[in-house]
């Protein structure tokens, strides 16, 4: 099993030598971990991996050979009882049945109805319009139709209409390393360049020397700094929830600015930006970087891209507390409003076609707070986003 591991780490582009193979061997042999998957899980981890962008590869390569060992990593849930959880049978209803369903009403009531339930319920309720459960049309549980609600432990959304999420998710960090599809996407990155000459003086000038060498007599040699792309980027992207089926596409795009930009910064926030972004997803909870330190550390000159599918719900963007995974003070448009006003040169990449943005709430509002600078996810928008991006770098 272990040379099949081995192999299957190569297949997947992570660099791990026979070397590496050996030292994980004598470590086991030796005991320096316990006996729980995690420990080997971690240990083998810290082995193979040596660069943080390949660690959602290991991820993928560890569950595919060592699939059917029980573990508890990541089992980590929210202290719901489980008995209330249980899936029950899909519940389907006709259109004219869905139509019929009235919304609860506003975000403040929605959340005071359901602190209400929280208090009032004592036992497992499914198939109902009211309680917290499941199969049911009540506005709050899982695996059940209703046109806005909170969803309270359901492993993801269906129809897209919570407006808070009870449950704890995990995200994955985008692979840098990732060989993009098209040619195309850098050559439209390229777009956004401004070469300098900067630092160290530790590259051959030719020319200098030639001439110096012919003016003096002897062998004149000139250095000068290395010519490099100038212009300075803050990635901020978003993940999970909707982004999941956009992961392949978004990290050909994170692959391409990494390797395009050398003055680029990255961030990750889920839905929409508020108090603190992070650099890990496995760590977002725990090592946050407060978005004031951003604005307060990267310069006016930097430019500001998001991407994200800005698919969510209105209150989210609107309200204090309106995030579906905490509670957030200051709404996602007065962040939203700082970030834009510190970096003018901003846009924003939407993997959702054009052409349905019109039928969502939160696209409209966070396109005008981008100032419409809202451009699709494709190769002719990625173009448009950078010609707009240069027509403003100073």
């Amino acid at each position: 099993m272990f040379l099949n591991f081995l192999d299957e780490l190569r297949l997947a582009g992570i660099p791990a030598s026979l070397k590496e193979h050996l030292l994980l061997l004598e470590a086991l042999d030796r005991d320096v971990i316990g006996q729980r998957p995690e420990d080997f899980y971690y240990l083998a981890r810290a082995t193979y991996v040596k660069d943080e962008g390949l660690l959602d590869r290991f991820d993928q390569v560890f569950g595919k050979v060592f699939r059917g060992i029980e573990t508890s990593y990541g089992t980590e849930t929210v202290a719901i009882p489980e008995e209330w959880l249980r899936k029950v049978a899909e519940l389907y209803l006709t259109e004219e049945q869905m139509a019929e369903i009235e919304k609860l009403g506003s975000w403040d009531e929605i959340m005071a109805a359901l602190k209400a339930r929280l208090e009032e319920q004592k036992e497992r309720h499914q198939g109902g319009n009211k309680w917290i459960g499941t199969g049911g049309t009540s506005p709050f549980g899982a695996h059940g139709y209703n046109p806005e609600g909170v969803r309270i432990g359901q492993e993801e959304g269906r129809h897209g209409k919570a407006i808070k999420v009870w449950d704890k998710r995990e995200f994955k960090n985008l692979d840098s390393t990732r060989e993009l599809g098209t040619r195309n996407i850098k050559v439209a990155l390229r777009r956004l360049r401004r070469f300098a000459r900067e630092g160290a003086a530790d590259e051959l000038d030719v020319d200098a020397t030639i001439d110096g060498t012919a003016r003096q007599g002897w062998l004149d040699i000139r250095m000068r700094p290395e010519r490099h792309n100038a212009v300075k980027l803050l990635l901020f992207l978003d993940v999970g929830g909707s982004m999941d089926p956009h992961i392949k596409l978004c990290e050909e795009l994170f692959s391409a600015a990494t390797s395009e930009f050398k003055n680029l910064e990255f961030f990750y926030f889920h839905n929409c930006p508020y108090e603190g972004v992070w650099k890990d997803n496995r760590r977002r909870f725990t090592e946050r970087t407060p978005t004031w330190d951003v604005l307060h550390k990267y310069g006016h000159d930097y430019k500001l891209i998001f991407v994200g599918d800005a698919s969510m719900s209105p209150y989210e963007i609107s309200h204090p507390g309106g995030s579906v995974e905490h509670f957030n003070e200051e709404p996602g448009t007065v962040w939203m409003q700082r970030l834009v006003n510190t970096y003018p040169a901003a846009a924003w990449l939407n993997p959702v076609p054009e052409k349905h943005w019109g039928y969502s709430q939160s696209i409209a509002m966070m396109r005008e707070l981008i100032g419409g600078r809202m451009f699709p996810l494709t190769l002719a928008g990625l173009d448009d986003a950078m010609r707009s991006l240069s027509r403003k770098q100073g």
